[in-house]
């Protein structure tokens, strides 16, 4: 029973060991890693980091590896391929907004036609709106509270469906 627990440790230590230097070489700290999940898909493994800058902002880091053999068959020499995604606080809305839209296409929940229209009529909404303000600040018309409150674009596409 020793054997197992040292030799569990040994194995835990060892990976401690390999991110910990995984990290120094990409330039990361503990201190900057605030939150880390993985999820392995196949051959790749998707990492959602968050981190943290040096100005205190957190922000979020996602991170495509995909296991690539360089080598022969007979020899293989396997590489991690990554790309790297970074997202900042002023992104996080519309980032999962696209998101969202995009996988209710791609699960069938709405036509790619239905998206297309529906954002297409929120945008021309936006910008008649837009618009509307602009006239009435350059002509000096005071500008009621209501013309002001303008719908997000996400709000107005919301409304379609």
């Amino acid at each position: 029973m020793c054997k197992t627990k040292k030799s569990d440790n040994f194995v835990a230590d060892l990976k401690n060991i390999y991110q910990q230097k995984q990290r120094f070489i990409m330039g990361e700290t503990e201190k900057d890693l605030i939150y880390s999940e993985g999820v392995k898909a196949g051959k790749r493994i998707y990492y959602f980091d968050v981190k943290q800058s040096r100005n205190g902002d957190k922000y979020i880091a996602i991170t495509e590896s995909k296991k690539i053999n360089e080598g022969t068959v007979d020899n293989p020499r396997f590489v991690f391929e990554k790309h790297k995604l970074f997202l900042y606080k002023e992104d996080y809305e519309k980032f999962v907004d696209a998101l969202n839209r995009t996988l209710n296409v791609a699960t069938g929940k709405v036509s790619a036609e239905e998206q297309r229209a529906a954002l297409a009529q929120a945008e021309n909404e936006t910008a008649k709106d837009e618009s509307a303000v602009e006239t009435a600040a350059e002509s000096g018309e005071s500008i009621s509270d209501e013309k002001l409150e303008k719908k997000s674009f996400l709000d107005k596409v919301k409304d379609i469906f």
